[in-house]
């Protein structure tokens, strides 16, 4: 059964919401399925088979949340072998900010650098859109899941 893992970066748990709905979602769809709330870079290199979900808002001017930032900070800089692994982005933002949506851009472009393959596009979701984050994540998981 092929694993996914789901790795959350939240400040004020949204992306912790939307990550344990997501994995509901992808159980029931016949998958293992593990949030992991303080993702490391061992985590991706101790797993290489498993598909990586990256679920992470934003926070101050556009930053990834603290728990998220090792991992990014590990990416950019140890330069882990991950070529070839496949991942998915959910990406929480609010538009009234100049920076809407950069940190979920900076760890899909510090994955995509070492050669990772994003499978369709980053789900974006806007606070200001007045919609369900939880039900929006769940009505485009089944179209990422069909590409995988």
């Amino acid at each position: 059964m092929t694993r996914i893992q789901i790795l959350v970066g939240s400040e004020m748990g949204t992306a912790e919401m939307v990550a344990a709905s997501a994995k509901d979602y992808l159980e029931g769809a016949g998958f293992d399925a593990v949030v992991n709330p303080l993702p490391e870079i061992s985590d991706i290199t101790d797993h290489p088979d498993d598909l990586l979900l990256v679920c992470t808002s934003n926070t101050g001017a556009g930053d990834l949340p603290g728990n998220i930032q090792p991992l990014y900070l590990s990416l950019v800089r140890e330069f882990p072998a991950i070529a070839g692994r496949r991942y998915g982005v959910i990406n929480l933002g609010d538009s009234s900010y100049t920076t809407f949506g950069e940190a979920g851009r900076a760890i899909d472009h510090a994955l995509s650098e070492l050669g990772a393959e994003r499978v369709g596009e980053p789900l974006v979701l806007d606070a200001c859109s007045g919609e369900d984050p939880e039900q929006e994540a769940l009505d485009w998981l089944p179209q990422w899941v069909a590409q995988l």
